[in-house]
C-alpha cells in the first residue's frame, strides 16, 4: 500500500556499505524522476549519478549530516552511502524548487519501493562536490540524494508533550523521528 511506502521512505543516515546499490538501480531511479510533472513541461532538471567506492568517497566530505544529532559527524566507514544522485539545473535559469521537490521525493519513494534507503541533502559544500565529480560549470547542484541499503532502525512517533520535533537517537542506535499528529496538523475541513 502506498501509505506504507511513504512511512518506509525515511531519511536514512546509516547504510550497509558492504551491500552496494547497483548502478542500474541508480539509473532506474533517475528514469522515475525524468518522467515526473514539470511546470509548462520545461523539464529543467538534469542529473548526475555517483557510483563506486572511490567516487562516493570523494562526495561524502561535502555533505552536512544530521545537524540535530549533536557530536555526530555522519556515518562511519562501513555505514556510508554506496551511491548518490545529484539533482542539477542550469546556472543561468536558477533552481526550479517545485520540480526539485517532485523529483527528489520520487527518487526517495522509488528507492524505498526497491528495498533501498535515501537521505536528501540541501546542506552541501557545492564547490567541493562539483569538483569531486568534475561537474561542468554550467550546472548547479540543487540537491544531493545519498542512497544505499538501510543500516539503521527508524521509528516514527508522535511529537511529545514538550512540542520538540527534534529527531534523536537512543543508546541502542534507534533513530526516532517525531511527527505532528493528524489532529494537530489539519487546519480545517470544508464540506
Amino acid at each position: 500500500m502506498f501509505s506504507e511506502l511513504v512511512r518506509k521512505a525515511r531519511s536514512c543516515r546509516r547504510f550497509v556499505q558492504s551491500d552496494p546499490i547497483p548502478l542500474e538501480t541508480l539509473r532506474q531511479l533517475v528514469e522515475m524522476a525524468r518522467v515526473t510533472p514539470s511546470g509548462g513541461n520545461e523539464q529543467p532538471l538534469r542529473y548526475a549519478i555517483v557510483h563506486g567506492p572511490e567516487a562516493c568517497a570523494r562526495v561524502f566530505p561535502g555533505l552536512r549530516w544530521a545537524a540535530r544529532l549533536q557530536g555526530w559527524n555522519g556515518p562511519q566507514e562501513g555505514e556510508r552511502p554506496t551511491g548518490y544522485i545529484l539533482i542539477l539545473s542550469s546556472i543561468e535559469k536558477g533552481s526550479p524548487s517545485i520540480e526539485v521537490g517532485i523529483a527528489s521525493q520520487t527518487i526517495q519513494l522509488g528507492a524505498a519501493s526497491l528495498g533501498y534507503a535515501a537521505c536528501q541533502f540541501g546542506s552541501v559544500d557545492r564547490a567541493l562536490v562539483a569538483k569531486a565529480i568534475d561537474l561542468p560549470a554550467e550546472w548547479r547542484i540543487n540537491l544531493v540524494i545519498a542512497l544505499g541499503r538501510q543500516g539503521e532502525t527508524i521509528v516514527l512517533e508522535d511529537v511529545p508533550a514538550s512540542g520538540s520535533r527534534w529527531y534523536y537517537r537512543t543508546p541502542d542506535g534507534v533513530h526516532h523521528v517525531p511527527k505532528i499528529r493528524m489532529e494537530d496538523i489539519l487546519v480545517c475541513q470544508a464540506f
